[in-house]
């Protein structure tokens, strides 16, 4: 897994990458009640504004963390928010995206950097 600045985690499965919030964010932002998800089929550019989250805390954007295609969004989101905080890591991934380009990942951080970033 990679790991962004503003708390994403991705995670490659064959040619896609998933893209979702990290236990820190989630802890960050509280109870989330609300979740945007993006169109399927939507291009994007990476930090283009994706996902909307509101929590009874904030509202907060997760940014495309790469150039591609959204392929896949996690539809249970819409209907039940709360699971971004019961399984942010697994379960309540926002979107799927097809890259343009792999070779961006290697700009983000492994676990260990992560850890000591938040640290």
């Amino acid at each position: 897994m990679k790991f962004t600045e503003e708390h994403e985690w991705l995670r490659v499965e064959g040619d896609l990458v998933i893209v979702g919030i990290t236990e820190h964010a989630s802890e960050q932002l509280g109870d989330v009640v609300f979740v945007e998800l993006p169109a399927i089929g939507r291009a994007v550019t990476k930090d283009d504004e994706v996902v909307v989250i509101e929590s009874v805390k904030a509202a907060s954007d997760i940014l495309a963390p790469l150039d591609g295609e959204i392929v896949e969004v996690n539809e249970v989101l819409a209907d039940e928010p709360g699971k971004v905080n019961e399984d942010p890591m697994g379960d309540a991934w926002f979107f799927k995206i097809k890259p343009a380009d792999m070779a961006q990942l290697d700009d983000y951080m492994d676990e260990a950097a992560y850890q000591k970033y938040i640290g």
